[in-house]
């Protein structure tokens, strides 16, 4: 993409592989590439699925198999394959192929007809319709190798089918993005703490993405480089599209500060393009020269699904990227967010979410307030930011913790609420929200897992999207939802422990 932050899901593609042996003829092979063409192309036209899918020859022979996965990992537009068995395919000959293959995988099991045409079925058409029989041997070859992969079973003219296709699609997408990720830190993490640490080298081999730091004097030199005539239009923007407070409008007693904020939010939009960078982060205890902590700036950059992490936390901005992209398109939004203070009345319990001022603006659909405010901490002039209420709807939280021998996802399921009454007096953006199972077993079992406290807040995909994410990646994922009982999830992370001791090698 020529535009690194761009989420746009239209350059990325997935194959779609069929596969058979030539056992069964030239007669039957045609109509297993006619069928399977035919599978392909209704998945391609179906509403769910936001990628789209391409059809290649039907495969019936190992090396054919391996070219085909190789082929697979060298384009970048090719972000996943999905194999489907239409006949019977002696799963030796998948061995090369799966072994080589280095792009996520969804094992689709269907098969062409939706009933069974009881009077007419012979053996012609058991030996032609057979998926039943060939992907269970597919499945043997792929769990005997150890291939991480999605498994969806029924007819593609099931909308629950194309539902799960199409989250895989999105999850495959978000994986895509993250492994070509540039990130951009400017500064260190803040003093002392814990949990915004972290391995970037081994960030680099897991996940893909690169991380590296600047110093934000190079920031401040492009801050402070902005030309007057793009201040001007970026101003005149911020007053068409936002409720701005009279102060800070032109000729208002603070409009120096929002043209100040426009000159941030140019040199960092500036900096990042020139460097490739789709995400970044920043931290309060190293301004150097810039006059503000950057807050609208890094709410609309959000916006415009850069990754973004506080205080120089390079995973929560790995998520909030992986999330822009794997919601591209979907209704809600993701953005960065820190678990703040709750409400604690028995039966009503709930958390308020928020930042010191980077909260996404995709979050709502209502428009934003463009205001002015003291901030306790930084030592640098009061900064502008977007104030709003998140919407209501259906959300999932989600942490990235190095635990020292692996990285460890936590996702909790949450509905976002509306406020119980204003807060008249909050001057940030923010989001309520009530945790399931409920507040007591998701609290407790977040600080069980070691989960972090920045997160990302998504509205747009749910919590599937983050199981096939974790899949792809190889990579623990916790899931605290209506299900969750405090015991065994704590047998889990026990499990666990074990399991991934193993699996990277005593």
């Amino acid at each position: 993409m020529s535009n690194a932050s761009s989420t746009s899901l239209e350059p990325y593609e997935v194959w779609f592989l069929t596969g058979s042996q030539s056992l069964y003829g030239e007669d039957v092979l045609r109509q297993v590439a006619e069928q399977s063409r035919q599978i392909a192309k209704e998945l391609d036209a179906a509403a769910e699925l936001p990628v789209r899918v391409v059809w290649k020859p039907v495969l019936t022979e190992a090396d054919a198999i391996r070219r085909t996965a190789l082929e697979a990992n060298a384009d970048d537009n090719v972000i996943g394959v999905s194999a489907w068995m239409h006949t019977f395919s002696p799963a030796k000959m998948w061995i090369a192929g799966l072994d080589a293959l280095r792009k996520p995988l969804l094992h689709l099991h269907t098969q062409v007809n939706v009933e069974l045409p009881w009077a007419d079925i012979d053996f012609d058409f058991m030996n032609l319709n057979q998926a039943a029989h060939g992907d269970r041997e597919f499945g043997y070859i792929q769990s005997r190798l150890s291939v991480p992969r999605k498994t969806v079973v029924g007819h593609v003219s099931n909308p629950e089918v194309l539902r799960r296709i199409g989250t895989w699609q999105r999850a495959a997408a978000g994986r895509a993005a993250v492994r070509s990720l540039k990130l951009t830190r400017f500064g260190d993490n803040m003093r002392n703490v814990a949990v915004t640490e972290g391995d970037k080298t081994e960030a680099e081999l897991r996940f893909g993405v690169s991380v590296n730091t600047w110093g934000v004097n190079d920031l401040a030199e492009a801050v402070h480089g902005a030309a007057e005539s793009d201040v001007d239009a970026l101003v005149a923007e911020y007053e068409d599209l936002y409720d701005v407070a009279p102060e800070l409008r032109t000729g208002g007693s603070r409009h120096d500060s929002l043209r100040y904020g426009a000159r941030i939010e140019l040199g960092l939009r500036s900096f990042l393009e020139a460097s490739g960078s789709a995400a970044f982060t920043t931290t309060f205890e190293d301004l150097g020269a810039l006059r503000q902590l950057p807050g609208l700036a890094v709410q609309r950059l959000m916006a415009d699904g850069y990754g973004f992490g506080p205080e120089g936390d390079w995973k929560t901005a790995i998520l909030v990227r992986a999330a822009k992209v794997m919601g591209a398109g979907l209704d809600g939004g993701a953005s960065l967010m820190e678990d703040y203070t709750y409400h604690l009345v028995p039966g009503q319990e709930k958390i308020l979410g928020a930042h010191m001022l980077e909260v996404c603006p995709s979050l709502t659909t209502s428009t934003p307030k463009l205001e002015i405010h003291p901030l306790g901490i930084g030592g640098r002039e009061d900064p502008v930011r977007l104030v709003f209420d998140a919407d209501p709807g259906a959300g999932v939280v989600v942490a990235l913790s190095d635990m020292r021998d692996r990285f460890r996802l936590v996702a909790n399921a949450v509905d976002v609420v509306p406020l119980d009454e204003p807060l008249p007096k909050l001057p940030v953006a923010r989001a309520v929200w009530e945790p399931k199972p409920d507040f007591a077993t998701s609290a407790a079992a977040w600080l069980t897992a070691g989960a972090a406290h920045h997160t990302v807040l998504t509205t747009g995909v749910g919590v599937e999207v983050f199981e096939d994410f974790a899949e792809m990646a190889q990579t623990e994922l916790l899931l605290i939802d209506e299900d969750t009982s405090l015991r065994g999830f704590k047998n889990e992370i026990r499990w666990n422990q074990a399991y991934y001791k193993l699996a990277g090698g005593l």
